[in-house]
């Protein structure tokens, strides 16, 4: 089973992420962590990535997953995936699987991402990008959608009720 928790800077993905992957005893990886060394640049700079500059990031990822649906760890990734096409991009090629693909949007405002992005320390992303997330966030109909406002554990724990019962069992 792979989770994808998803939504702009600020939102808690990698706060969520770690908690569920802790309480699962799954594997967590940060999508921060794929990308290319020029668009890390890019963005340290203030500047919005393009489809292009994402491309390759979404390769690894959707590799990543990939690679982890077959075997018997299960794992939760933290991803901003704001645009549907990212999101198709990151399902595995083998329609079969998609079941084991839980995408969790967690949704907060815009003024919640910025304040919480503030305090934000070592992060290679300047809070000025946040608002271009936001003008090019499509916000997902076919995913688990939560408020991100909302204390962490709540938000864990409503994770946790959407997944395969085989999945946990034993391990929550």
């Amino acid at each position: 089973m792979i989770v994808i928790l998803m939504g702009p800077s600020g939102c808690g993905k990698t706060t969520v992420g770690r908690l569920l992957a802790d309480r699962l005893k799954w594997r967590f990886y940060d999508a921060d962590d794929f990308h290319p060394v020029s668009s890390v640049e890019k963005m340290s700079f203030g500047e919005p990535l393009t489809d292009e500059d994402r491309a390759p990031w979404l390769a690894r990822l959707q590799q990543l997953i990939e690679e982890n649906l077959p075997s018997a760890q299960s794992a939760v990734i933290a991803c901003s995936a704001l645009r549907r096409q990212y999101r198709e991009r990151l399902m595995p090629a083998d329609p079969l699987k998609m079941s084991r693909v839980l995408t969790v949007y967690l949704r907060i405002s815009i003024d919640l991402a910025k304040a919480r992005f503030g305090g934000r320390v070592g992060h290679y992303m300047p809070a000025a990008l946040i608002e271009s997330q936001f003008a090019i966030l499509e916000e997902p109909d076919d995913a688990l959608i939560l408020d991100a406002f909302q204390p962490v554990e709540r938000v864990v724990e409503a994770i946790l009720g959407k997944l395969p019962l085989e999945t946990i069992s034993g391990q929550a």
